[in-house]
């Protein structure tokens, strides 16, 4: 698609609008999370909605969502058009639930541990959360996880 010179924007403009290091809207590109256009003189030009495309991933990151997550979801989304409602809330349901999925399996290793300290056996063989069912002990005696 040829787009008037105008409408693009270069790697410069696009990490001053977002906050992004240059270096990391490159990779972002490398990772084809955000398309690039190359002018006659060889120069990186994105389209403006790549500006909320970097926003996204860099929300993403801030919740701890992979990169190869967030290509899944940009993989759904409309080329050269930048996402409207409706795109948008469809990933924000999806992150939602991996989110609240996250944060149940965090809950979760907070009662083991809780359980575990609140134990007090400090033993590897018998510690359900460092060596379950002494996992470690038929490999035989002696420290396993040095």
């Amino acid at each position: 698609m040829i787009r008037k010179s105008d409408e693009l924007l270069s790697i410069g403009e696009v990490s001053a609008r977002t906050g992004a290091a240059v270096s990391a809207v490159r990779y972002y590109e490398s990772l084809g999370l955000i398309p690039a256009e190359r002018t006659a003189g060889n120069m990186r030009k994105f389209p403006r909605h790549a500006i909320r495309r970097v926003s996204l991933i860099q929300l993403a990151v801030r919740f701890g969502i992979p990169l190869a997550e967030v290509a899944e979801v940009f993989a759904s989304l409309p080329e050269g058009r930048t996402p409207n409602k409706k795109d948008w809330s469809r990933i924000s349901e999806e992150w939602n639930q991996r989110l609240e999925d996250r944060k149940q399996a965090i809950a979760r290793l907070q009662e083991q541990l809780t359980g575990c300290i609140g134990c007090g056996c400090l033993s590897l063989k018998t510690c359900n959360l460092l060596n379950p069912g002494d996992e470690l002990g038929r490999d035989g005696p002696g420290a396993r996880r040095l």
